[in-house]
């Protein structure tokens, strides 16, 4: 059974930052491209961020760029979210997912999902 659990997200004042971990469980984590996307109230979920399985491959949203660094530990299979300078509109439900096409982000398994929230 496959199992992803996020955790790390919380109340945070616009430009702090927080750290997300993703524990991956019942998969073999090394070999899938991992990703990060987010859901605010009354939105669609949107693409955040995904890094390749060996680590040497990201790509991050626009609207993130430059603020959030995602990497993974493959000896822990736990993928990470490093938030930097967070805005207002980074509010929202971040879920991990295993990526099954990269550029197109379709993903096969995800996480329950942490509530990361901004505040002014």
């Amino acid at each position: 059974q496959v199992q992803l659990v996020e955790s790390g997200g919380g109340l945070v004042q616009a430009g702090g930052s927080l750290r997300l971990s993703c524990a991956a469980s019942g998969l073999t984590f090394s070999p899938r491209s991992m990703g990060w996307f987010r859901q605010a109230p009354g939105k669609q979920r949107d693409f955040v961020a995904a890094i390749t399985w060996i680590g040497g491959g990201t790509s991050y949203a626009d609207s993130v760029k430059g603020r959030f660094t995602i990497s993974r530990d493959n000896a822990k299979n736990t993928l990470y979210l490093h938030m930097n300078s967070l805005k207002l509109e980074d509010t929202a439900v971040y879920y991990c997912a295993t990526l099954t096409r990269w550029s197109s982000w379709e993903a096969d398994y995800w996480g329950q999902g942490t509530q990361v929230t901004v505040s002014s």
